[in-house]
């Protein structure tokens, strides 16, 4: 079954590469993507309506740059926290258990576990994990007026559905542009 098969050794290569780059080539490629992150986090601050579709693509560099190394994949989650506490401090509060979670989440997953499934799972379960966190304990309402901040299983139920399509998705995007880096690289 699909789910069921080993991701490629795609994502294996990749890793070996960066380990030889010098660290300081290693620095500057983790601040770019921090940048990266914190402009899209930030988008949806800056341009409302637009904003709101360029903001989801804050995951992408986390998880890039996390899939690379997971030590430099923290730090950029920290980085880019710290970037937008000054250039868009309401989504700080988005940022950390959303969409810097999920990259977190899926690079390190990457580095961890050869099945898709897995990888998708524990995308799914982390970012289930910071949306309840925002509705249920914060009082955050992350997902808009759609859910209320009353907890019920039907709403938890609906939102892990939710997070692993979407980890799916992002699982998919990861794959796709780290073949695409590999045929750069070689």
């Amino acid at each position: 079954m699909y789910f069921f098969q080993p991701i490629s050794n795609e994502v294996r290569l990749f890793q070996k590469e960066f380990h030889h780059y010098k660290n300081t080539k290693k620095l500057i490629l983790g601040s770019i993507f921090a940048c990266f992150a914190a402009i899209f986090q930030a988008s949806g601050g800056f341009l409302p309506d637009i904003g709101y579709v360029i903001s989801p693509l804050a995951t992408a560099p986390i998880l890039l740059c996390t899939i690379f190394s997971i030590p430099s994949g923290v730090m950029i989650y920290f980085l880019t926290m710290m970037l937008l506490f000054i250039i868009q401090p309401t989504e700080l509060i988005i940022f950390p258990f959303t969409t810097g979670l999920l990259g977190l989440g899926l690079g390190t997953a990457f580095s961890l576990f050869r099945r898709r499934i897995s990888i998708i799972f524990t995308g799914s379960v982390l970012l289930m994990i910071g949306i309840l966190s925002l509705l249920f304990i914060f009082h955050f309402p992350v997902l808009g007026p759609v859910v209320s901040s009353t907890f019920s299983f039907l709403k938890a139920g609906g939102i892990f559905v939710f997070t692993f399509l979407y980890s799916w998705l992002w699982v998919e995007i990861a794959l796709f542009i780290v073949k695409r880096l590999n045929r750069l690289i070689s």
